[in-house]
């Protein structure tokens, strides 16, 4: 039928989808664990039950957020 679902294959398992929290100035979080590939195309991973990564590209340890967006200065 057109308008079935496709089965998920045995390769792609049956888990629940990744939940990603946006916020208003804020970073995305993301329930982990995480797996994030960086522009060079080097990886970096999070064992962490909830990730957050940082959107402002302030962050002293990014691809994770510290919090610097809390000290920009708003006009």
């Amino acid at each position: 039928m057109p308008n079935e679902r496709p089965e998920t294959a045995p390769s792609q398992g049956a888990e629940d989808p990744c939940r990603v929290a946006v916020q208003r100035d804020g970073p995305f979080l993301v329930d982990g664990p995480v797996e994030v590939t960086l522009e060079d195309g080097s990886t970096v991973r999070s064992d962490r039950f909830r990730v957050a990564l940082c959107t402002c590209r302030r962050s002293r340890r990014y691809p994770w957020c510290d919090a610097s967006h809390r000290r920009r200065v708003r006009e």
